[in-house]
């Protein structure tokens, strides 16, 4: 039978490791709070039962090796049972870290305490700046020939850009008549050149990574400038589309988003129109292009119709030949195509007639040959005794209508016929001249035409920056 014996040092050795445990475990707790985040929660070694080496001489060969170094002061080092203690200043975060793990590296150590506290102290040693500016310097002087070459390669695509885009404009010169036109196309052209040259020389001068992150970038922000300044971006694609599809000219007479009047000018934003007030009109080409646009001036023929009623009892078809005689006795009215006479609605106390006649739009007004058309058939009308009545409508006298018979009333006050008979009021007069074009309505010419001149010349400030109709006005 095999009996275990302990003697008096294994019970010594034995009392001393469990007192060491329970100094250890008052040592975590009491400092657990105060110690900063990269203490170690336990021993990073198994602790030994019979130590190999003692307190002294760990403390000792741990100060030995912080003194050293020379990046502490006052340095202390205590060690009880295996436990280290550290004390001193040192200079960064990182030799506190590092005095930590060299006491717990050391051999008998069991864990570590570690006091040292860390003040940084201002570094006037010019050493390092000096390094780096020589580090600096070297690499300089290294990559100074590809500097040199991005430097020639950048003024280079920038003169043969340029030399592109003045190439291009004298090829275009006889095919596109427009230089707005022709500038786009040479700017578009020429463009792309100058960005290959930019990044060109950013691949030579070594900054791959920042021509990639500039072209992506370039490309973002055109995104981001795209949405920012859409309606500017818009009337610009809308002026280009206009100048190549050129459906008006300056000086045009059109009718375009509720405006009508001359066509002044267009540029990259808005396209101004004088209208028949003397008004300037800026009607932005985005709304130019997506509106109808009546253009007056392109053919020079314009249809005219005059609205006319007559009484129930007037034959229609001699009205008709009748209207259509004066029309094409007017000097003003065009005989090809021919003036038509149409019925158009039998009113309640009228038959409606319309009369389409063509006129030259360009030199003559709609509006004030109307009026003289007007005027001669209601002049023929009468003197062939075709009658005109108002509208049926409702009319009382309070005071009541006298009546006279004719055959009491001498004969110089028998009324003609068509006129009021009032008793003492002499004949009225129904004639109506019998010239095209009266005083009262100014003439036949067209509004446009008669404006004065500071209208049609007044200075706009956006007009200046570009017309993109100059030397395509139409010929009159």
């Amino acid at each position: 039978m095999t009996k275990l014996t302990i003697g008096a040092e294994g019970a010594l050795a034995s009392r001393r490791a469990r007192w060491a445990a329970l100094a250890i475990f008052f040592v975590m707790s009491t400092h657990a709070a105060a110690q900063p985040a990269d203490e170690p929660a336990a021993p990073e070694q198994e602790v030994a039962i019979e130590p190999v080496a003692g307190d002294e001489a760990i403390a000792e060969r741990i100060g030995r090796i912080l003194e050293a170094t020379g990046w502490y002061r006052n340095v202390g080092v205590a060690v009880d049972e295996g436990i280290v203690f550290l004390d001193g200043v040192a200079g960064s975060q990182d030799q506190r870290t590092w005095a930590r793990d060299l006491a717990a590296r050391t051999e008998g150590t069991v864990a570590v305490v570690n006091r040292i506290e860390v003040r940084e102290e201002v570094n006037w040693d010019f050493a390092p700046a000096l390094l780096e500016t020589e580090a600096l310097a070297r690499r300089i002087a290294v990559a100074l020939p590809l500097i040199a070459l991005a430097v020639l390669i950048l003024p280079f695509a920038w003169w043969l850009s340029s030399a592109i885009a003045s190439l291009m404009r004298r090829v275009l010169a006889p095919r596109v008549e427009q230089e707005f036109l022709r500038n786009v196309i040479a700017r578009a052209i020429a463009v792309p050149v100058l960005l290959l040259g930019v990044y060109l020389m950013l691949q030579v001068a070594g900054l791959t990574g920042l021509a990639v992150s500039l072209l992506g970038g370039a490309g973002v922000i055109g995104i981001v400038l795209g949405f920012a300044f859409r309606d500017i971006a818009e009337n610009f694609l809308a002026s280009l589309v206009l100048s190549i599809r050129r459906p008006f000219r300056q000086g045009d007479v059109i009718s375009v988003a509720g405006f009508e009047g001359v066509v002044q000018t267009m540029n990259t934003r808005s396209t101004i129109l004088v209208t028949i007030d003397g008004n300037h009109a800026q009607i932005p080409n985005a709304t130019v292009f997506k509106s109808t646009i009546l253009n007056y001036t392109a053919a020079p023929a314009r249809r005219v119709t005059a609205e006319v009623g007559i009484g129930y009892d007037a034959s229609i078809d001699d009205t008709q030949r009748l209207i259509a005689e004066v029309l094409r006795d007017h000097d003003a009215i065009l005989n090809e195509p021919p003036p038509m006479v149409l019925v158009d609605a039998l009113g309640a106390a009228t038959v409606n007639l319309k009369a389409h006649f063509w006129i030259d739009g360009r030199t003559l007004s709609p509006h004030r040959v109307r009026s003289s058309a007007l005027r001669l058939i209601k002049r023929a009308l009468v003197e062939h005794g075709v009658s005109m009545p108002d509208e049926a409508r409702e009319v009382i006298f309070p005071q009541g209508v006298p009546i006279v018979r004719l055959d009491e009333m001498p004969p110089n006050e028998v009324p003609a016929p068509g006129a009021a008979a009032v008793p003492g009021k002499p004949e009225a007069r129904t004639a109506e001249p019998s010239t095209e074009a009266s005083s009262a309505e100014g003439g036949l010419g067209n509004e446009i035409s008669e404006l004065p001149q500071d209208i049609a010349d007044a200075t706009i400030p956006e007009a200046a920056s570009g017309n993109l109709l100059a030397g395509d006005s139409r010929e009159h």
